[in-house]
């Protein structure tokens, strides 16, 4: 064993730096006026399409076209490249899974003959804080080509590389299957939530769609609903509960404190950047994982929180329910997402949001307590198996994350090594 400051390296392997093992490759945006280089079939990366909890990327919000590419400094990366941000956000990266182009605030990266890509990933997700700690700018932070120079790393023979990547992608393949799994659940709880409550095709007596063979149908303040159904506000099945302004809640003590949730958490989890709060608030602004949140002002969404315990924070409401089942609230505010995002997106002078009074306007259909019943004994365990896989996800990345850093730095080895 040799030392690295006073760590004990395993004699094998090589004291280094990043820049030594990776190719660094520019970006561009092909010029937005022409209307040729756009909306072609080449994806064309942004930070937008980061995420900071997936390795993969396989898909962006914008296109170009092979005109767009050819006149403009973007580049095509491979299938397997890295991209980290260099700038604004310094440090979101992701691994590809199919070629793409990229805009100029971040850098492609490329494995040279020393390491390989799926290794790489990980030891920059090892190493992320270095470079978040080595940035520079009057007005954006920003990393350079030359920080990925001064970023000192630990590297393993290509055998040993291969075995802790080996170990890495088994956790991730894991988790990755289980989101998909999570994107199929949910899609069907979804359907028949639509199917049986929205257009009220649930299965009648003899097993048949109800509306579309000829189910009784009644006026009401929602239009036509089933004969037996009644009508409520979304505020009436459900408790929006605003959460505290977090800022006059600062931890007392450093190592005691709850991540605060905000927009930003609601999309990504938590990160570095989360702010902390004091543990004691009144219980109810706690965040359990399979909470609801909504957040109602700004960027709009609906989530399961999926992160560990938190503190709500204003601007996101919890949503709950002592009479009706998770999945039933859940969609409904679902179902009425794009109009909130139409309310909140016509306020041109303030930051979007919506009032009470639209949750009160929104109405949704009640079935009787017989349909209830049913419908809850087919969706429940789909949206509880939703809600376990969540858990498992967390469970698996936090046993990554924690054994990352004791593979990666040779205090712990892969098994032959």
């Amino acid at each position: 064993m040799t030392k690295q400051n006073t760590q004990q390296v395993p004699e094998e392997w090589k004291i280094t730096t990043f820049g030594e093992v990776v190719h660094i490759i520019g970006g561009g945006t092909p010029k937005t006026s022409i209307k040729e280089y756009w909306n072609g079939d080449i994806p064309w990366i942004s930070v937008t399409d980061f995420s900071n909890d997936r390795r993969w990327i396989d898909k962006t919000e914008r296109t170009i076209t092979k005109a767009g590419l050819e006149n403009s400094a973007t580049k095509l990366l491979d299938p397997g490249d890295l991209i980290i941000s260099a700038r604004g956000t310094v440090g979101s990266f992701a691994q590809l899974k199919r070629a793409m182009a990229f805009n100029q605030t971040s850098y492609g990266l490329r494995a040279n003959e020393l390491t390989f890509n799926d290794f790489l990933f990980y030891l920059l997700k090892s190493s992320i804080r270095k470079f978040q700690k080595n940035v520079h700018g009057a007005v954006f932070d920003t990393i350079t080509k030359d920080t990925f120079n001064q970023i000192d790393i630990l590297l393993p023979p290509l055998p040993e590389q291969r075995a802790i990547a080996s170990v890495f992608s088994a956790f991730d393949d894991k988790i990755e299957l289980l989101r998909e799994q999570n994107k199929t659940l949910e899609a069907i709880a979804k359907t028949l939530f639509k199917q049986w409550f929205v257009e009220f095709n649930f299965p009648d007596e003899d097993g048949q769609p109800y509306c579309d063979s000829g189910g009784k149908m009644v006026d009401s303040e929602l239009g036509e609903i089933p004969e037996g159904w009644g009508v409520d506000g979304l505020d009436e099945i459900a408790d929006f509960l605003n959460g505290l302004a977090l800022q006059k809640y600062p931890p007392e003590k450093d190592d005691e404190f709850l991540p605060v949730i905000k927009i930003r958490e609601l999309k990504s989890g938590i990160t570095d950047q989360t702010d902390k709060a004091s543990r004691n608030i009144d219980p109810k602004y706690i965040i359990h994982d399979g909470d609801v949140i909504f957040s109602w002002s700004g960027s709009l969404e609906i989530g399961l929180w999926k992160y560990g315990e938190g503190a709500l924070n204003q601007h996101l409401f919890k949503v709950s329910s002592a009479k009706y089942p998770k999945w039933f609230y859940y969609f409904w505010v679902l179902q009425y997402l794009p109009y909130f995002r139409s309310i909140a997106e016509s306020k041109t002078t303030t930051m979007g949001h919506i009032r009470r009074h639209h949750l009160s306007e929104s109405l949704v259909a009640i079935p009787d307590k017989d349909f209830m019943d049913f419908s809850d004994s087919i969706i429940s365990p789909v949206f509880n198996h939703v809600i376990s896989n969540n858990s498992q996800i967390q469970t698996l990345s936090q046993l990554r994350d924690t054994l990352l850093p004791k593979l990666m730095r040779g205090e712990v080895r892969a098994k032959g090594f």
